[in-house]
């Protein structure tokens, strides 16, 4: 079994219609987290960054409209000791406008389980609305039949690992990584791969630990699309290894029952 991408704590709608990145996103194709490239402010703005009460990043999520985010299961939510933070992209930074979001109502998928990593989904309602502005909007989800090319080229966005056993970054991160299609992806992961989850990279990139629950998005012609959710890979972020992801078509029926009511 590959390892989830968590940072352990001890180290380190109303429907709302998805808006555009404010900044258009800079695309280099040789970027990658490990070792990558900076994301400009602003320009993933459903990026959300999850901390505990002293502030200390250990997932990333999705915003997918005014009161939810979606993230990874196993990130392990708990709405006594945890927060939603949105607009956020240098850790380090006392100027970003930040909303600082407590969330109300933690809801893990029902098939959930953390020993093959299937349905590594979790959605979290937040306390009150978030306002949706430059630096915060939601992203679109996948249609439900979905269906993404293998060597398609996707991005995935966090403040994990730039380099393995390293340090989280301090700054929003962004990768470009290919689709890989799932008779490829079980070449090498075999029967772990399940239909819940889709893979992407082994081309020199990957996400690491820090990134779980953060988005993997691809373009289409509605927009950039959130197809992924970032869950495990090789406990070394091996860049030129699959890294698997709750594959969100396949979790519409789930998402869908809360989110828009």
């Amino acid at each position: 079994m590959g390892f989830p991408w968590t940072v352990c704590l001890t180290i380190i709608t109303v429907t709302t219609v998805a808006a555009a990145p404010s900044v258009y996103p800079s695309k280099n194709y040789e970027s990658r987290i490990v070792n990558g490239q900076y994301a400009q402010p602003g320009s993933w703005p459903w990026q959300v960054s999850l901390q505990d009460s002293y502030g200390q990043h250990f997932c990333g999520g999705s915003l997918v409209n005014q009161n939810w985010v979606i993230t990874a299961a196993h990130c392990n939510f708990n709405p006594g000791y945890h927060r939603v933070v949105l607009g956020e992209f240098d850790m380090y930074s006392s100027e970003e406008q930040l909303q600082i979001k407590s969330v109300s109502q933690v809801i893990t998928h029902p098939y959930w389980n953390p020993y093959n990593m299937n349905y590594d989904c979790t959605l979290l309602r937040l306390s009150s609305p978030a306002n949706i502005n430059y630096y915060a909007s939601p992203v679109r989800l996948v249609a439900s039949n979905a269906d993404i090319p293998g060597g398609t080229i996707c991005i995935t966005t966090g403040w994990g690992r730039t380099v393995p056993g390293g340090a989280i970054s301090s700054k929003l991160m962004q990768t470009n990584i290919p689709i890989i299609d799932s008779q490829t992806c079980r070449q090498y992961w075999g029967n772990k791969i399940t239909d819940i989850m889709i893979c992407a990279g082994a081309s020199g990139t990957s996400s690491c630990q820090g990134d779980s629950g953060g988005p993997l998005v691809c373009y289409g012609n509605t927009g950039w699309n959130l197809v992924g959710i970032v869950s495990w890979g090789t406990v070394n972020c091996n860049i030129y290894s699959p890294a698997v992801y709750a594959r969100v078509s396949k979790l519409r029926s789930f998402v869908d029952q809360y989110i828009y009511y």
